[in-house]
């Protein structure tokens, strides 16, 4: 039986943390039949690569033969919590909701961004929750742009239903996601 997932992990510097692990880089085709180094995938197990460390293995063609491959992701947040203590601290408390309709403030957020006009104008019900902040995620991918505008009630009912119509988020992305925005939201708040 092969196993199938999807596995992203996060890092302040995810170079310096491959410094001190095993691993082999992930490849990925580029049109013309060549392999490039995938921006994040790396395999912690025995695949076959080449002298540059890269696997001579299509990411795809590897998933399919077996082969598991883990996203390491640079996620710049994150250098600047302290320690492990720190995070809980950031990740458990109430942040300041209500700052999400300042252009500036949410123009700094990393995930949000460029949508403080949507979260301003186009949500009937603010995001105050992580559950809230998940949807909304979810909401502004393509696949779900339908729902904008929509009550959270409603939005809660298909946001996480799986569509062909175009780019989606799963719901245990989005929820990781949100924790990220919150501990990024208190962080800008001076915790």
């Amino acid at each position: 039986m092969k196993f199938q997932g999807d596995i992203d992990i996060d890092f302040g510097n995810r170079d310096a943390a491959l410094t001190h692990l095993k691993h082999v880089n992930a490849s990925i085709a580029k049109a013309e039949g060549e392999l490039a180094k995938h921006n994040t995938g790396v395999y912690f197990t025995d695949i076959p690569h080449d002298v540059d460390n890269l696997a001579t293995i299509d990411y795809k063609q590897a998933e399919e033969r077996g082969y598991f491959k883990v996203d390491l992701l640079n996620v710049s947040v994150y250098e600047q919590v302290k320690d492990e203590n720190h995070l809980l601290q950031l990740m458990l408390t109430d942040p300041p909701w209500e700052r999400l309709l300042e252009k500036d403030y949410c123009e700094k957020l990393i995930h949000i961004g460029n949508y403080h006009d949507m979260i301003s104008t186009k949500l009937p019900e603010p995001i105050n929750s992580i559950p809230r902040m998940a949807m909304f995620l979810a909401l502004i991918r393509p696949g779900k742009k339908h729902l904008i505008g929509q009550p959270w009630g409603e939005v809660a009912k298909t946001i996480w239903d799986k569509t062909d119509e175009g780019y989606g988020f799963k719901k245990s992305h989005s929820l990781a996601y949100s924790h990220l925005v919150v501990v990024h939201m208190n962080l800008l708040n001076g915790m």
